[in-house]
């Protein structure tokens, strides 16, 4: 481990040689404040030397509330805290025990004193105009169903941004049967929490500690919108229309990721009616162009399409839209949906059809 000073002249090495050096992050080893008088000094030596960069800090808030006051005199901007739950009894799953104040403490009375102690840190470090992220762990059948209260709890408190990381199973560990956290579960969880607070969506497993683009995730980056939330108390009232991809306006015949438009429909007392043509959000844009879809399709119950990748049917189908791959007349699949009546032409989905036409693909699906 480097002493305060080492640290110092390695960054001034760094600094000569990297343009693009703006941020100075301290996340351990461990946690920054099990050795509070190194990484208080580091954090001096280094705001001294470099008082131009983003200085941000990564803890677990154990035993950060001590030091609030002069990590903000020091110029820290943007301090990053580990919650994974906000209720003892599902923390003592996670954390065997806890350390403070050179006493170990086990179980729930453990969980509880760490929660209480990083949700004290949330509110002081808003008042010294500290940006606060949270950084939560997925762990499936833990607290992949608990992080919305996560993120409504800190939010209350004054956070300002949080991230949900998906666990990685490590050999060895307590977790590792588990199994890693799936598409759907990812993206039903940052759903969720987003209904309180902004994502961070640049940010997966690296990056953890680092403010890096915060701000511009500030502005920008609340892309899962709270009515998309995948509940089952999703009302298909709300959502009258039904979306198809079509060519001529008669087949459901088009791959969704080839689809310029959608045209949707709605059930009328004379049939069904065409109200109106969707431009889709242009191809390119990775996940980011399956969101946008979803938001498009807010006021539908139901995407009709010939076929559909695997990644925006996971992101697309998280959002309460049902989804149906099939080739033939629009109307038998509008009978489908609105009447509960069996299509004859769903078909099976395969990779086969991308890269034809329009689509471009890889024959690895739209994503």
């Amino acid at each position: 481990m480097l002493t305060p000073k080492q640290a110092v002249e390695y960054l001034r090495v760094l600094n000569s040689t990297m343009e693009n050096l703006k941020v100075i992050g301290i996340a351990g080893p461990g946690d920054p404040f099990a050795n509070p008088i190194e990484t208080m000094e580091t954090l001096r030596q280094c705001h001294e030397a470099f008082p131009d960069k983003i200085f941000c800090l990564s803890t677990n808030g154990l035993e950060l509330e001590p030091y609030i006051d002069e990590i903000a005199d020091l110029g820290v901007s943007h301090v990053t805290i580990t919650i994974n739950a906000v209720d003892p009894s599902i923390t003592a799953k996670i954390y065997k025990w806890v350390r403070f104040e050179r006493h170990v403490y086990r179980g729930e009375v453990g969980a509880d004193i760490l929660m209480k102690r990083q949700l004290a840190c949330i509110p002081k470090l808003h008042d010294k105009g500290i940006i606060v992220k949270i950084n939560s762990i997925i762990i499936p059948g833990v607290n992949d169903e608990h992080i919305p209260d996560v993120a409504k709890t800190c939010k209350e408190l004054g956070a300002d941004i949080i991230n949900c990381i998906p666990m990685l199973p490590t050999e060895d560990t307590p977790f590792e049967s588990l199994g890693e956290p799936d598409k759907a579960m990812i993206f039903r969880t940052r759903t969720n929490a987003s209904e309180y607070l902004p994502l961070m969506g640049h940010c997966a497993r690296c990056r953890a500690d680092a403010a890096g683009l915060l701000g511009q995730d500030l502005k920008d980056s609340n892309i899962l919108l709270k009515e998309f939330a995948s509940r089952p108390d999703i009302d298909i009232t709300d959502r009258p229309y039904v979306a198809v991809a079509t060519n001529e306006g008669l087949l459901v015949n088009l791959h969704l990721g080839e689809a310029d438009s959608l045209s949707i429909y709605e059930k009328s007392p004379n049939g069904y009616k065409l109200i109106e043509k969707r431009k889709t959000p242009a191809s390119g844009g990775g996940d980011q162009r399956w969101l946008d879809m979803a938001h498009l399709l807010h006021d539908c119950r139901a995407l009709l399409v010939s076929g559909i990748g695997g990644n925006p049917r996971i992101i697309i189908e998280s959002c309460g839209i049902h989804l149906i791959e099939m080739t033939g007349l629009i109307d038998e699949g509008l009978n489908g949906i609105y009447k509960n009546v069996p299509i004859r032409s769903i078909t099976k989905q395969e990779a086969s059809g991308c890269g034809r036409g329009k689509c471009g693909g890889n024959r690895e699906g739209c994503a």
